[in-house]
């Protein structure tokens, strides 16, 4: 038997169709593997935060609207957050994944650089999507990227915006979506003005990599699959152990049989043997019951 497991049957691209892997470990491991904490209440919403309790994630699989992740950052840990990160139920989980990973290793860095910078431009932000051949269009102050499938975009607005409103989510600085149009297909991802850019170019990065991503052909979303291109899993290489596991187990399969034949045979020439034996009436005889 293969010595590996794969967590899914099949390949899907691009990662903005594939659909979300609805488990939440894989993008809070890399918190969690960096001194984050976690804790749970009853309804296994999950919420994790930094040793300083000044960067908090909340993975909300029964939270109050189809927000399924919210990071924040507070200089203040009782005030409330300079920043916001959203992912809605159907994001790709490895979306999540790659701003935790950043938000991780920035933290273990510099904690101060995850509250108030450094900022860094948001050509930054833009540069994963362009070099991928993503269609820009600026429009006054607003810059808008296209994947060449139409299925997915980022939405930059700039100029001035309400920093309560963006909290609320009324204002949206960044804006990435993907998926055909509708509920179960569509996603969306957004970021205050106050979130790290660096953070935001590790999700459009990863966003931008063409390569396929494993998953089980039910969690794909069904307007999605048309436009994905998808391929089954093929059946692992056995490696040279396996082999000789497998060789071992077919040898000690003959071994049995061969070990079993001559009662058989025996039996078939001695018809007499198969017949039930005698009763013994006055006690009880352990043989005849075998």
């Amino acid at each position: 038997m293969p010595s590996h497991t794969l967590d899914g049957d099949i390949y899907v691209a691009p990662l903005y169709l594939a659909g979300s892997t609805t488990i939440g470990d894989p993008a809070l491991q890399p918190l969690l593997n960096h001194g984050f904490t976690a804790q749970s209440d009853e309804l296994a919403n999950v919420y994790v935060s930094s040793p300083d309790q000044r960067v908090r994630l909340g993975f909300l699989p029964e939270g109050p609207d189809d927000t399924l992740w919210k990071v924040a950052a507070h200089s203040d840990p009782f005030g409330p957050p300079d920043w916001l990160a959203t992912f809605d139920a159907n994001t790709p989980t490895e979306l999540v994944t790659a701003f935790t990973s950043a938000l991780a290793t920035s933290h273990v860095e510099n904690p101060d650089a995850v509250l108030i910078g450094p900022r860094g431009s948001a050509e930054e932000g833009f540069r994963p999507l362009e070099d991928a051949g993503w269609k820009r269009g600026d429009w006054q102050l607003t810059t808008l990227f296209t994947a060449s499938d139409g299925l997915a975009g980022l939405t930059y607005r700039g100029g001035v915006l309400n920093r309560h409103a963006e909290l609320r989510g009324d204002q949206d600085r960044w804006l990435l979506w993907g998926g055909a149009d509708g509920f179960s297909s569509r996603w969306y991802a957004t970021f205050t003005s106050a979130v790290p850019v660096p953070l935001i170019s590790a999700t459009t990065a990863r966003l931008a990599n063409p390569n396929p991503v494993l998953r089980y052909e039910v969690e794909v979303p069904q307007r999605n699959r048309s436009a994905a291109r998808i391929r089954p899993v093929s059946p692992p290489v056995p490696t040279p152990l396996d082999i000789r596991r497998a060789a071992a187990a077919r040898a000690r399969s003959h071994a049995a049989r061969v070990g079993r034949a001559p009662a058989v045979s025996a039996a078939t020439r001695n018809p007499t043997a198969l017949l039930p034996a005698r009763p013994n009436h006055g006690r009880r005889v352990a043989a005849g019951r075998s």
